[in-house]
């Protein structure tokens, strides 16, 4: 066995630590390009711990998943002001917009040049910016990742802009910015979360170290996301949410996905869906055919261990079954009000362009089990 294992530069977490950022940002630029979500007031106060370390700041803007239109336009912001550091302020696709603006100031304005699937495939040669990394929700554990997931609107596709050196320099993951985040909200970056800590823990790709973070984000996701839905002030389960995404994003980094994953980038580009929400709604449809397709194999070693595995750490009972696992999953997508795909817009016409486009993505390369392209809509007939 080998593998590879990268991260962030540094990694910094726990509640309150957001007030150590004006001294770390300093250490590594003057000028910088702040990354924030819709509501701007939000950042106010990270500004003024800028301000209070001699940074200058300029805003830009992401209110919606980013687009490749999105990543050259917040390189010619960054550009115009002479940003010398990037800083992200928010959720994954804040955290993603600014990973692909910092990488894209020193090798071109235009990501297609770079992007997989549907682009050139060109390297990025350059280093990015400095980019700091500070997420509000708990799901996609973006900030310890070396992608930006971007859509293209003319290939109504979602694809990733990927190199090593887009790992963020620091990550800063502080639970206490989460608390504010609507139950819908935490609702699919939760189940996020639990999708990017199951689906590396069944890849192709898993290796000892990425098990280790796979075993003890499951352990805290599943105790905590319900009681997360339900409570937004439950500190402790805020706490564990946002360890879970973060040992996701660690975990993916290293190993891969998988169907999930593979059926959610190029939903994304053909429906106005949340990430997170597109996940959610795969997830307990996506095991359960894996799981069904290992069985037809006649497979009982490793990975059907680890499908058993997962689902007694899921239920917390040492006696259960991988099926019972996938029934838990839908149980909790059912208390937590997950809508289907359909609500989106997905109907049995769209079935063939999507698992085509599926079955080319990155993601699906993961999956612990080769699918054929009829258990691939079987999983989008359960999902719709």
């Amino acid at each position: 066995m080998t593998f590879d294992f990268a991260t962030a530069g540094r990694i910094l977490f726990g509640p309150g630590r957001v007030g150590e950022v004006g001294n770390l940002a300093s250490d590594l630029g003057n000028r910088a390009l702040l990354v924030t979500g819709a509501s701007v007031e939000r950042a106010a106060p990270l500004e003024a711990i800028l301000h209070e370390a001699g940074l200058e700041t300029h805003l830009y803007t992401v209110d919606r998943e980013p687009t490749t239109d999105t990543a050259r336009e917040g390189r010619q912001r960054a550009i115009e002001v002479e940003c010398d550091i990037v800083i992200s302020f928010g959720g994954g696709s804040v955290i993603d917009a600014g990973k692909a603006i910092s990488i894209l100031i020193p090798n071109g304005e235009d990501p297609l040049d770079f992007l997989e699937v549907i682009g050139r495939g060109q390297p990025l040669l350059e280093p990015p910016l400095p980019f700091i990394a500070i997420p509000t929700t708990a799901g996609t554990g973006t900030e310890v990742t070396r992608n930006a997931v971007l859509a293209s609107k003319e290939h109504k596709v979602k694809v990733s802009l990927r190199n090593a050196s887009m790992l963020p320099r620091i990550a800063l993951v502080d639970p206490e910015l989460t608390h504010s985040m609507p139950p819908e909200v935490t609702a699919s970056t939760g189940l996020d979360a639990l999708t990017q800590l199951i689906e590396p823990f069944l890849s192709i790709r898993r290796n000892p170290m990425v098990d280790a973070f796979c075993r003890e984000g499951l352990t805290r996701g599943a105790k905590s996301l319900l009681r997360a839905y339900q409570n937004g002030d439950d500190a402790e389960a805020r706490f564990d949410m946002s360890l879970a995404s973060m040992m996701g994003g660690l975990a993916l980094a290293n190993a891969g996905l998988g169907a999930v994953h593979g059926f959610a980038g190029p939903f994304g580009g053909m429906f106005p869906a949340p990430h997170g929400a597109i996940c959610a709604s795969l997830l307990p449809h996506v095991m359960r055919v894996n799981l069904s397709a290992l069985e037809k194999k006649g497979d009982d070693g490793d990975l059907m261990a680890r499908f058993i595995e997962v689902a007694r750490i899921l239920t917390g009972d040492q006696k259960a079954t991988a099926s019972e696992g996938v029934e838990w999953l839908s149980a909790l997508c059912m208390k937590m009000e997950i809508p289907r795909l359909g609500f989106y817009g997905l109907t049995e016409d769209d079935f063939q362009d999507l698992t085509k486009k599926a079955s080319v993505s990155s993601s699906m390369k993961g999956n612990p089990i080769p699918l054929s392209s009829e258990e691939m809509r079987e999983i989008l007939e359960l999902a719709l």
